[in-house]
C-alpha cells in the first residue's frame, strides 16, 4: 500500500501492484478483451497523470445532480477523490480487476460505495458480464474525466467515438496528457463531435510535488 498526496492536500491510501511484471489471468479473462501480458499490469500502478487528475477534481465544486464519469480509471484516484467530496461519479475501465481493486481502496478511504461499469473503446465484440466483472457502461454523463489516455496512434479516434458515446448533450470533458504526441489528432476528433477545446494547460511540477516530476497538459473540452 502506498500513502499518496493528491495536489490541494488531500491524500489517499492506495492498494497497488508492486511493479509491471506482475500478471494473473488464469481464466483468460483479461485475455479475452484484448488485453496482453505487457499490459495487463498497468491498471494496477500509479500514474502521475491520475494524481494530477485527481487535484482538478478535488478543486471543482460539487454538484448534486452532476453526472461525473472517469474513463480508463486504472486505481481511480479521481473517482476515489470525487466522491470522498461527495460528488455522484461512476469509474470505469476495461480490466477485470479494476473493480476489485477499487473497492478494496474505497474501503482503505472511508470512502462511501462507487459505481463501476466496464467501459472499454475500440472493441470489436460486446464482452459478457463474466468477463468483466461489472455492468457495461450505457449512461451519459455530464463531465467526462481521463488521464494518460493517448498512447497509441489509434487513440484519438477511438477514444474521441467512446466519449461521444457517453456525453451527455451538453457535456465537458478533462483529459490529462503527458505529451504523447497524439494530442492534436485527439483534438481533430474531438472537434468531428462537436467539442471545442476550450483550455489547454501547460501542468509542470517539480520533485517533492505531490505527484512528483510531471510534464504534461491539461485539456478541457467543452460541447454545447
Amino acid at each position: 500500500m502506498q500513502r499518496v498526496t493528491i495536489p490541494g492536500g488531500e491524500e489517499l491510501l492506495i492498494r497497488s501492484l508492486r511493479d509491471r511484471q506482475q500478471y494473473c489471468d488464469p481464466n483468460g479473462a483479461a485475455e479475452r478483451l484484448g488485453i496482453c501480458s505487457a499490459s495487463w499490469p498497468l491498471f494496477g500502478l500509479l500514474w502521475p497523470s491520475s494524481i494530477h487528475m485527481a487535484g482538478r477534481l478535488a478543486q471543482r465544486p460539487v454538484c448534486p445532480d452532476e453526472r461525473i464519469l472517469e474513463i480508463g480509471c486504472g486505481l481511480a484516484l479521481p473517482t476515489l477523490t470525487g466522491r470522498r467530496r461527495g460528488a455522484r461519479i461512476t469509474a470505469s475501465d476495461r480490466h477485470p480487476l479494476s473493480r476489485v481493486f477499487l473497492e478494496a481502496n474505497a474501503r482503505l478511504n472511508d470512502v462511501s460505495p462507487v459505481k463501476y461499469r466496464h467501459g472499454q473503446w475500440g472493441l470489436e465484440f460486446e464482452p459478457c458480464i463474466g468477463d468483466t466483472g461489472a455492468e457495461l457502461l450505457s449512461a451519459r454523463y455530464d463531465l467526462i474525466v481521463g488521464s494518460d489516455l493517448l498512447y497509441d496512434r489509434d487513440a484519438p479516434m477511438l477514444l474521441a467515438d467512446f466519449i461521444d458515446d457517453h456525453a451527455a448533450e451538453e457535456a465537458e470533458v478533462w483529459i490529462m496528457d503527458p505529451d504523447r504526441g497524439h494530442r492534436p489528432a485527439f483534438n481533430r476528433c474531438m472537434a468531428g463531435y462537436g467539442f471545442q477545446l476550450v483550455e489547454e494547460e501547460r501542468v509542470v511540477t517539480q520533485a517533492g510535488e505531490p505527484g512528483g516530476p510531471y510534464k504534461g497538459r491539461f485539456l478541457r473540452y467543452w460541447r454545447v
